[in-house]
C-alpha cells in the first residue's frame, strides 16, 4: 500500500478526534486525523509526524495524518491502512483463494472481507493496532463494545457453517506478540478467548512501515493468556 505525497512535521495538538495541528516547512497546518482512536500516547505535543497531501479542493483540509514517530518505531496510524493492506494479503492467508468481497453483512454486523475457497467460506474481521508497550502490540487502547459485538457475530457465523478469522494487523515493524488489552478493555479480551476456543481463527501479522507505506510483513505470536 503506497501513498501520495507524504511531508514530515511536528505535532502540536489535536483539539478534538478529527483535527490535529501540526508544524511543518509550510508553517502550522490544520490536519485531518485518520484515526479516532485516543491514541494519547503517540500524539503529544514534540513528536514527529507524517502527513500525505490531498489534492481535492473540495476538502477542508489539505493534509491527512497517517503516522508518527514513538522513540525508534515509526507507527502508521491511518484506520484505513490495516483493510487496504489485508485485501493485498488475504490471498497468502488463502492461498486456494476464488472470492475476495470486501464490507459483507452477515447478522447485525457488517465485516471487513467475505472469502471462499474452493471448499470453505469466511468471514474475515479486521482490526488496525497502534498500541505497543514494551515490544508487545495490544488491542484496543480504548474500550470497544462493537469490537466484542463483532467476535460474538464471528461465532454466529461458525454456527451457521461459515468459518471465521480476526486478523490484527500491527501498524509497526519489530514487534512479535500481540496480546489482547485486558486491563483497558476486560470483555473484549473476554470474547477473544470465547472465539478461540469456539474455533475462531486469529492471526496477528507486523507491517514494514515508511513514512508513505505500509506493507504487511510477516505473522506473529498470539498470547491470549493475560
Amino acid at each position: 500500500m503506497q501513498y501520495g505525497k507524504v511531508i514530515p512535521g511536528v505535532f502540536r495538538q489535536r483539539p478534538n478526534r478529527f483535527i490535529a495541528y501540526v508544524d511543518t516547512a509550510e508553517g502550522m497546518q490544520i490536519c485531518h486525523v485518520k484515526n479516532t482512536g485516543r491514541c494519547k500516547e503517540l500524539l503529544i505535543d514534540g513528536a514527529v509526524v507524517y502527513l500525505e497531501e490531498s489534492f481535492n479542493l473540495n476538502r477542508k483540509t489539505k493534509f491527512d495524518l497517517i503516522a508518527v514517530e514513538k522513540g525508534e518505531l515509526l507507527i502508521n496510524m491511518d484506520s484505513q491502512a490495516p483493510n487496504r493492506t489485508a485485501a493485498e494479503y488475504l490471498p497468502t492467508l488463502f492461498p486456494n483463494l476464488s472470492l475476495l468481497r470486501p464490507e459483507t453483512r452477515f447478522g447485525g454486523s457488517r465485516f471487513d472481507f467475505y472469502v471462499e475457497t474452493p471448499d470453505e467460506r469466511w468471514f474475515v474481521e479486521v482490526k488496525g493496532v497502534t498500541l505497543e508497550r514494551d515490544g508487545i502490540a495490544l488491542f484496543p487502547d480504548a474500550p470497544t463494545a462493537r469490537g466484542a459485538k463483532h467476535l460474538r457475530e464471528l461465532c454466529a457465523c461458525m454456527d451457521k457453517g461459515y468459518k471465521a478469522c480476526i486478523l490484527f494487523v500491527i501498524q509497526m515493524e519489530g514487534i512479535c506478540l500481540f496480546t489482547p488489552n485486558a486491563a483497558t478493555d476486560p470483555e473484549f479480551a473476554q470474547a477473544l478467548a470465547e472465539a478461540s476456543r469456539k474455533g475462531v481463527r486469529i492471526e496477528a501479522v507486523n507491517c514494514l512501515v515508511t513514512p508513505g507505506s505500509m506493507q504487511i510483513h510477516r505473522k506473529i505470536e498470539v498470547n491470549l493468556s493475560n
